[in-house]
């Protein structure tokens, strides 16, 4: 490996002066501009490296990130991945992603690898089913920064990143309603998440707003404790079985929405002709479903990219023996208009 003191011979400048250049060490701005492109030019020729082990040892940081992923496959998870990625890029943060793989049991012994590689802060992506209070606990008591994406936090002190999902749902249901529908069925999610609760109170705010009806017998409940292509496909054909007629679907997420496009398919109802259809999430495979899927985008990359911000803020603070209050932050979701979607027919 190429050093520091084999930069400093061949660009004739002093080991002190070339380790503050290319360790951007305290005081490297008094070194003249020209001195500094002359080091770096030396450095990139000979393939210099620096040692980031012992520049960690030199200054008690290890410049590591931790994250938390609770099923690597899911492409929710992926999505915010990619989101922290692009953000701590530039800052020469290298994450150390660990994978629950949808396994609660897993979650200590994920932590306690992290904390053992000395990483400064720790991003957890949450699967609402399984992280709870007392798992988040553990983050303050470790007395490591923290911030947890999609679980909204109240009584623990870690900052958060969430989707406004009843704000999700209002788009959907306002669309659909500027569309000229007024008979709409609706999935709702299982009640162990908080966001199914949340979503069906953006959905029920704005009916009550508009005098908009929901009918009873036209809304159905996923019972598991996720969605599964196979019980929405069933409960849409509950739904089809009943007398009430329905115009348009909401449903709990993308993955309902699809089962619920099959099953109105099979039974000849065409999508969107005789029956409009909208999603939540906006999954990899929206775009492409037949037809193409309304529904409403979650901004995962964007959740990812401000829990990489924040945490980086807390960072900092701890390195400096500051203590911040914990940052909570709740992003507005975005309604993509596809083709499962169109105005009511006219009775």
């Amino acid at each position: 490996m190429i050093t520091i003191r084999e930069v400093a011979g061949e660009s004739g400048f002093s080991v002190t002066t070339v380790s503050m250049v290319l360790n951007n060490g305290a005081g490297v701005s008094r070194i003249p501009e020209r001195t500094r492109e002359r080091i770096w030019k030396v450095a990139r020729r000979l393939g210099y490296r620096p040692n980031l082990y012992a520049r960690s040892l030199r200054s008690n940081r290890s410049q590591t990130l931790g994250v938390m992923v609770f099923d690597l496959t899911d492409p929710y998870c992926t999505q915010i991945l990619r989101g922290i990625q692009n953000h701590i890029r530039p800052s020469g943060l290298f994450p150390i992603v660990t994978d629950l793989q949808d396994d609660r049991s897993q979650f200590q012994t994920c932590l306690d690898m992290l904390l053992g590689r000395r990483v400064e802060g720790i991003i957890s992506i949450a699967n609402p089913l399984y992280l709870d209070s007392k798992l988040l606990s553990e983050f303050s008591e470790r007395n490591i920064p923290a911030v947890v994406i999609g679980r909204e936090l109240s009584n623990v002190p870690v900052s958060s990143v969430v989707v406004d999902n009843a704000a999700g749902t209002r788009l959907a249901i306002q669309h659909l309603y500027d569309l000229g529908h007024s008979k709409m069925a609706f999935i709702k999610g299982p009640d162990i998440l908080v966001d199914s609760i949340q979503r069906w109170q953006g959905l029920a705010s704005f009916a009550e707003e508009v005098g908009l009806e929901i009918n009873p017998d036209l809304v159905v409940q996923i019972k598991g404790r996720n969605t599964t292509f196979r019980e929405a496909y069933e409960l849409t054909e509950d739904l089809l079985r009943r007398r009430s007629r329905f115009t348009a679907m909401v449903t709990f997420d993308d993955l309902s929405a699809c089962a619920a496009i099959r099953a109105l398919t099979k039974a000849g109802r065409r999508v969107p002709e005789d029956c409009s259809v909208v999603g939540f999430d906006d999954i990899p495979s929206a775009a492409f479903y037949n037809p193409p899927l309304t529904t409403i985008q979650q901004q995962l990359e964007m959740q990812g990219s401000l829990g990489a911000e924040i945490v980086e803020h807390l960072m900092r603070a701890a390195a400096e023996n500051l203590t911040l209050a914990p940052k909570h932050r709740k992003v507005v979701p975005k309604l993509v208009v596809r083709d499962s979607t169109c105005p009511a027919r006219k009775p």
